[in-house]
């Protein structure tokens, strides 16, 4: 077993020489096994190896003998130790927890605390293969995320260093047998027999039944979560330059959009996770009853091209598909930063940053230039100065060369597939008189094109960074 825990801890780079090690013990034969396991290498590694040990107050004396027992052994292997009784009842009642999660909590932030005061590398903890197995089985009953298969993670940072587990090669009959051949005492919760919680469920009840078939079980899920885990990393990094690339955030109004098309692009393994990434962002804490059905939800809103759909998620989220353009907001939270009327003075010359960044310029020049739905000239002399650029009010229309009379802008949106969300902060630009002579993106106002000499103003806009996916 030995040589099979060193081979491990080699091939996942786990432990270097010289570095500080603070084992997390229980008294518990796997901790035991482990802080032992330290004890045998730290001359050869040159390692700092320190044992940690929390009382969590949940079996009275019974858990208190338990952290003494462990700071004897210390005492007796010229092992440094450190320990606390920590009130995990009190803990649980203030932060309305159950006690699995409360006991955890404190755990670990005991183990940070003093990651911190001796600058310690790593955190070594017990948990073996049989650990992983439970895991793996009690994530893939809750969910349908295939990251569930890759379980406990080997190492992840935490503190001041990394997290270590060099027992999830080994399962626990081999850390028993371990701790007989070195004669080591060991301590036993009785709450371990329970079934009462979920993972004593799970360990006593299905995983003996899946080890009767196979002995080496531990083995299989611990090279499975390995290579899932080593998958998983690589796609999860690829959504994250796909989300960079084709979402827009932002923070104020806690919104996020993108253009459905060029979602649907993407492969789909791609889009499931860009999609989860999406849920991280917005929500601060991800909502329990947030499940696969949500998902699947998302994936059939995404695939309608027409119309308006709109889709309801936990705590307020809304998800909406507008003629392909998605945006996720929460109902108590405007779509978007630009949604908000405004009407300012165009100067010219002259640069107006509006709501959204976007920008538009304004200029004399000497001749008119090649245009496109971003620029526009006209003779000063065709309008009445000075200009002016807002949002849409009621009722408002314009004519364009080639339309006989006017058309609403209203229905100039729903023509062009607009969102609605987008409507009530699309820029337009008018004179002095109220006459629409720019409809940015969409329509120009044709002014008198037989005049050929005068003064000539140029407007030029720009997108900003959250009008990068919109319709404008």
């Amino acid at each position: 077993m030995r040589q099979e825990i060193l081979t491990f801890i080699k091939k996942h780079h786990l432990l270097k020489e010289g570095t500080t090690v603070i084992a997390g013990v229980s008294g518990g034969p796997d901790s035991m096994a482990l802080l032992h396991f330290l004890n045998t290498i730290k001359q050869e590694w040159e390692l700092t190896v320190i044992a940690a040990s929390v009382d969590h107050q949940l079996r009275g004396e019974e858990s208190l003998s338990d952290l003494q027992y462990v700071k004897r052994i210390c005492e007796a292997w010229g092992i440094e130790f450190v320990g606390a009784s920590l009130d995990v009842p009190a803990y649980q009642v203030k932060h309305k927890l159950g006690t699995e999660v409360a006991a955890r909590e404190v755990r670990y932030r005991f183990f940070a605390e003093q990651m911190e005061r001796y600058h310690a590398d790593y955190l070594a903890l017990g948990h073996h293969g049989d650990d992983q197995i439970e895991t793996m089985l009690m994530k893939l009953a809750r969910t349908a995320s295939s990251s569930a298969l890759t379980g406990i993670p080997v190492q992840r940072a935490f503190s001041t260093g990394m997290i270590i587990r060099p027992f999830l090669c080994v399962n626990k009959s081999m850390l028993e047998t371990y701790c007989k051949k070195n004669q080591i005492e060991v301590r036993l919760d009785p709450t371990n027999e329970e079934t009462d919680y979920t993972r004593n469920y799970y360990r006593n009840k299905i995983v003996p039944l899946i080890k009767e078939r196979n002995d080496n079980i531990h083995r299989t899920a611990q090279h499975l979560s390995e290579t899932l885990a080593e998958d998983e990393k690589y796609l999860r990094e690829a959504a994250r330059e796909m989300v960079n690339e084709l979402i827009v955030f932002h923070a104020e109004n806690k919104t996020a959009s993108f253009d459905g098309n060029l979602f649907k692009n993407r492969a789909h393994a791609l889009q499931r996770r860009a999609f989860h990434l999406i849920l991280n962002y917005l929500y601060n804490d991800l909502p329990k009853d947030l499940s696969y059905t949500h998902e699947e939800q998302f994936f059939a809103l995404l695939q309608r091209d027409e119309g308006n759909t709109q889709i309801d998620f936990p705590n307020g989220l809304k998800l909406e598909n507008t003629y392909g353009k998605i945006i996720f907001y929460f109902s108590n939270h405007s779509k978007a930063p630009n949604s908000q009327p405004y009407s300012f003075l165009l100067d010219i010359p002259g640069k107006l940053e509006l709501p959204g960044g976007s920008t538009i310029t304004a200029n004399f020049v000497e001749k008119h230039i090649a245009q496109d739905q971003f620029s526009h000239t006209f003779f000063t002399e065709q309008v009445v100065l000075p200009l002016h650029i807002r949002t849409r009010l009621p009722g408002d229309r314009m004519s364009w060369d080639g339309l006989n009379g006017s058309k609403k802008l209203k229905d100039i949106f729903i023509d062009a597939k607009i969102p609605i969300g987008e409507r009530d902060g699309w820029p337009i630009v008018t004179d002095a008189n109220g006459t629409i002579l720019w409809l940015i993106g969409l329509k120009k106002s044709q002014l008198n094109s037989q005049q050929e000499n005068g003064s000539i103003i140029q407007l030029n806009f720009e997108k900003g960074d959250y009008s990068r996916n919109n319709a404008l």
